[in-house]
């Protein structure tokens, strides 16, 4: 198994600009990475750790945008919520992939933040039910059929999609919770949750794997989104994100597994949500990912974006060597 590595870009918070998008996109792309990684909102407020910068540029025209900016390199968000038609949607990943010819893959969730539905009126739905239907419709129309759907929320008929992919889509479902493993193998290919402790990520994949025997179906493909810092020290590193933040948005956690006291209150006890400290640190940290079976690993660097350029040189260059990822650019080009 080999795993993916890809990048969270900067279109949001104070740190998103149109250079840096594009000139990261493109090292990446030099650099051998799988692709570029995006977030959805609507109403953007950030997480508490993230600073109040309400930036936030619409995730699949960020996508688009790079897309014309770079020729190979996958795109992918994590992960889209169910603000939008699902026919909008499909045809929105269609496009993409059509005029870029290029992968995308599609992570799916279910949204934390009520205000953002109550904007759209949707503010008493079943929201993991709403995703599930509209990952459903979706399929559906890149299969190039002619589809008709009739539920309480969507109603139509006669309704085709041209072009489609060039690639079938894999479609992951974000979170952390039980719940979220549940429904990856209920109804997607992968399960890609954004901050995970090792432990709570160990057990979920035994979740998993219980699930996938019950159902009869291969084990699904899983991945992560790990904050990651990397600098000359793991002090220096550190210093670089919002430790406090991330430790109060630990313990708001309800399902990660708890350190012995019951609750988090050191960075120690949150390895694998945050990768952080030097090349050979967090190099330790993409090993444990990759032994564990991780077959996606995306670096959220938003606590870096500002020096995003040399972050992006430091992991290709320095960390996957040290993990045993070998030389992503003579890897890319194998494939």
């Amino acid at each position: 198994m080999t795993t993916r590595f890809g990048l969270l870009v900067p279109h949001f918070g104070e740190d998103a600009d149109q250079d840096r998008l594009v000139q990261g996109a493109r090292l990446a792309e030099d650099l051998g990475f799988d692709s570029l990684w995006v977030r959805d909102h609507l109403v953007f407020h950030p997480h508490g750790m993230e600073g109040t910068d309400r930036t936030f540029i619409e995730p699949l025209v960020t996508l688009a945008f790079l897309a014309g900016a770079t020729s190979r390199i996958g795109l992918g968000t994590a992960t889209v919520i169910p603000f939008r038609h699902p026919v909008y949607l499909a045809y929105s990943v269609g496009s993409l992939s059509w005029l870029s010819r290029r992968r995308f893959d599609l992570g799916v969730g279910a949204g934390n933040f009520q205000h953002e539905f109550d904007v759209i009126g949707l503010g008493d739905a079943d929201r993991p039910a709403l995703m599930r239907e509209q990952v459903e419709i979706a399929r559906r129309l890149w299969s190039g059929a002619s589809v008709e759907h009739h539920s309480d929320i969507y109603d139509f008929s006669d309704v085709d999609l041209k072009p489609t992919p060039v690639s079938p889509v894999p479609v992951w479902w974000g979170g952390a919770t039980p719940a979220s493993a549940r429904l990856a193998v209920d109804f997607c290919d992968g399960w890609l949750p954004g901050r995970i402790t090792f432990p709570t990520y160990e057990r979920r994949r035994e979740q998993i794997a219980e699930r996938c025997e019950e159902q009869g179906r291969p084990l699904i493909m899983t991945g992560a989104v790990p904050v990651t810092s990397v600098a000359a020290t793991r002090e220096e590193a550190l210093r670089q994100l919002n430790v406090p933040g991330l430790i109060k948005n630990a313990n708001n956690q309800r399902f990660w597994l708890k350190p012995p006291s019951g609750e988090f209150t050191r960075v120690e006890e949150l390895d694998g949500s945050i990768l952080a400290g030097t090349v050979d640190d967090v190099a330790e940290g993409v090993a444990r990912y990759t032994d564990i079976g991780c077959d996606l690993l995306v670096f959220d660097l938003r606590f870096r974006f500002a020096d995003w350029l040399d972050q992006i040189r430091l992991i290709a260059d320095e960390v996957l060597p040290r993990a045993g990822a070998g030389d992503l650019a003579q890897i890319e080009r194998a494939g």
